[in-house]
């Protein structure tokens, strides 16, 4: 059973090769209107998150790659209510796993 219809990100550079990402998912994609933040909840609950370590002024250049690690693993290792209270981590890799079995 498939779980994820769709996507919707940000405008940024970063999601210029969306059409192949989205072929090989076989979701659609969207894009959230600029200045609308409500249209990526997750991203926002997990910017939340990360302000709750670093401030919204942090210069990433200069946080040891060991620190973001550390934030990233107790971040991605918290359960969420969203996730019937699994952590990120967990239902990745079960997601994983299934996909590995189906090829």
């Amino acid at each position: 059973m498939e779980k994820r219809k769709t996507l919707t990100s940000d405008n940024g550079k970063e999601f210029s090769g969306h059409e192949k990402l989205a072929a090989t998912l076989k979701i659609s994609w969207y894009f959230a209107r600029l200045y609308h933040s409500w249209e990526r909840g997750l991203n926002e609950h997990t910017n939340g998150l990360i302000y709750q370590f670093f401030p919204k002024s942090t210069n990433f250049k200069t946080v040891k790659p060991e620190k973001l690690q550390k934030v990233v693993n107790l971040i991605n290792h918290r359960p969420r209510k969203c996730l019937d209270y699994r952590t990120p981590h967990e239902v990745f890799f079960e997601q994983s796993s299934a996909v590995a079995l189906q090829i």
